[in-house]
């Protein structure tokens, strides 16, 4: 059984959906087996692009038997917000409402990092799965090495395994490599 989360991106500063993304995991680990009548043996978290944002945070804070990210991001809401400022980036609207209430990224860029990813690489509770796709785009691209790194230093993580494939943003879409270590990941947990 899949369960989708559908997580809110507008009126809400950008992480905020996080508590969403959790009263989800915390209903499928503690009401799920009674409000829909069957057994809930094992649970996995998988996201794209921010879902994968969300699965790596939650598994900072829960336990569950798995975790898949592809392309998790933003990594470096300072790196991507500065661009827009500088007029290097289309505006967007968590850059917008992250401005609006925290200022430039000059003026309180450690704002933007307490929000970022690569805030979020260590103390993870689950084995974790990252897939990304080498071709994504070069914002993406910028921090993933710092990113990468970051994790596979953690002294506190479960373990963490990474594949990197051609292709670009949905990598784990198209690439038969990335869609083989995810069922290899799944059924091996």
């Amino acid at each position: 059984m899949i369960i989708s989360v559908a997580h809110p991106q507008l009126n809400i500063l950008f992480g905020d959906n996080i508590l969403q993304a959790e009263a989800a995991l915390l209903w499928v680990k503690n009401k799920a087996n009674q409000e829909l009548g069957i057994t809930v043996k094992k649970i996995f978290l998988a996201g794209h692009s921010q879902g994968g944002y969300l699965v790596t945070r939650l598994n900072t804070m829960h336990q569950t038997n798995g975790v898949i990210a592809n392309a998790p991001g933003p990594l470096n809401l300072v790196y991507r917000c500065q661009l827009e400022e500088n007029g290097q980036a289309p505006a967007s609207y968590p850059c917008n409402n992250l401005r609006n209430i925290y200022g430039t990224t000059v003026a309180n860029s450690n704002a933007y990092h307490q929000r970022s990813l690569l805030n979020f690489t260590n103390g993870f509770k689950s084995d974790i799965l990252f897939v990304q796709g080498l071709d994504d785009m070069a914002i993406q691209l910028y921090s993933w090495p710092a990113f990468k790194q970051d994790v596979i230093n953690c002294s506190n993580c479960q373990n963490r395994q990474f594949v990197e494939v051609p292709g670009g943003h949905t990598a784990i879409f198209q690439s038969q490599t990335a869609k083989t270590e995810f069922n290899n990941f799944i059924n091996s947990h």
